[in-house]
């Protein structure tokens, strides 16, 4: 037998294992967000704090992933994507842990822990995706935003019961952690598999703020910038909107949960859409669109017609995969990558967080749904075009295929 011959199943061996590390990584980067949103009124009945620090503590997570991610770059130049990855889930898993600790304290604290440890994965992962995947970051992409999504409706799902078998709302958030100790052991042999036969050759540096002045770093954070402002501001807001309108609380939260289930699928469909030759700007078109034509509905349609709203947004909120797939495929080198990806989520988390404070304060300014429901019609619009503009012929700088071997 041939050393290459030999060779190949172990090749295989690791192929599974990133792409089971993936899946279980995906299942991670929202389970802590959503499970803690969940939990909110029972931990300030318990642990007694005030109305500031509950309004601190939905907003983390966006802060962190603004800042917070900045270091990926500098920490996957000093020991590798994969290792950078394994420190953020090391972070992760001992943030969601101690926040098992009944207090108001440790509570802030894990949670700024463990949404730095995302706010680096979050970065890090296309990153990965492109240094490992580049011939199949469709499929790799649909995975990780699938699972995702779906840690994430499982978490706000089983958080609040679980909890209540377990005595404690802290002890019901710290569960989840369990589920970062399994990502962490899960990406071990990615870790061991690099170390062994990678060199530190993608060692060089490339600031991000440069990035800022060619029209394809700006462009790719615009895109990612007005998907995630609209993307918080309508999820936010879309089940109150239909409250107030009339509907009932239950079917309004059904309605939330057609339009979240179906922005997953979207998702998977438009990534298998997009990543055929010449169909990158058709998806984009699509997606962008839809969300426009469903906020447009929001503002014109009965509540009794709901759904059309639901669908139409949901479908555009699909987006979110497809700018992942454009960020893990542009880039010269995974230095250039890892610059693109910060710059684009950094930026783009910290203006998305103005997304639902602006839809409220135009809300609560002028007692309507029109003034808020417009400012998303601008975004929605400012998203085509700078669709439109980063998928002209020679904007994305493409990334050469490469495989894990």
């Amino acid at each position: 037998m041939t050393s290459a011959a030999a060779a190949a199943p172990k090749r295989k061996l690791v192929v599974v294992a990133g792409v089971v590390a993936v899946a279980l990584i995906g299942l991670n980067l929202r389970a802590g967000i959503t499970s803690a949103a969940s939990l909110f009124h029972d931990l300030q009945a318990v642990l007694g704090y005030g109305p500031v620090v509950a309004s601190i503590l939905p907003t983390i997570p966006l802060l962190c992933f603004a800042f917070a991610g900045l270091a990926t770059p500098w920490l996957v130049r000093k020991t590798g994507v994969e290792k950078a990855i394994l420190v953020s889930l090391t972070l992760l898993a001992a943030g969601l842990l101690v926040r098992g600790i009944p207090t108001t304290g440790v509570l802030l604290a894990g949670t700024v822990l463990a949404m730095s440890g995302l706010a680096v994965c979050n970065v890090a992962m296309p990153v990965f995706i492109r240094e490992h995947y580049a011939a199949k970051t469709p499929m790799m992409t649909g995975l990780y935003t699938f699972t995702m999504s779906a840690g994430a409706t499982i978490a706000a799902s089983v958080s609040v019961p679980l909890a209540g078998q377990l005595g404690s709302p802290s002890l019901g958030l710290a569960a989840w952690g369990l589920l970062g100790v399994a990502a962490l052991l899960g990406f071990v042999p990615m870790v061991l598999h690099t170390h062994r036969r990678k060199s530190r050759k993608d060692a060089e540096r490339v600031s991000m703020w440069p990035l800022l002045r060619t029209r394809h770093g700006l462009l790719i954070t615009a895109v990612f910038t007005f998907q995630g402002f609209l993307a918080y501001g309508v999820m936010s807001w879309f089940a109150y909107l239909l409250t107030s309108r009339g509907l009932g609380a239950t079917e309004s939260g059904l309605q939330f949960g057609l339009m979240q289930i179906l922005s997953v699928f979207a998702g998977m469909v438009l990534l298998a859409f997009g990543s055929r030759p010449g169909m990158l700007r058709p998806a984009f078109y699509l997606a962008s669109s839809s969300t426009l034509a469903g906020i447009v509905a929001m503002l014109l349609l009965p509540v009794s017609w709901a759904a059309v709203p639901a669908v139409l947004t949901g479908f555009g909120l699909g987006i979110f995969p497809l700018v992942l797939m454009v960020i893990s495929r542009s880039g010269r080198s995974t230095a250039e990558t890892t610059a693109l990806s910060t710059v684009a989520q950094s930026l783009g988390y910290l203006i998305a967080a103005a997304g639902p404070f602006g839809v409220g304060l135009l809300h609560s300014a002028s007692g309507g749904w029109t003034l808020p429901l417009g400012l998303l019609i601008v975004a929605s619009l400012a998203l085509m075009a700078s669709c439109h503009l980063m998928t002209a012929k020679g904007v994305l700088p493409q990334a050469g295929p490469k495989t894990v071997k």
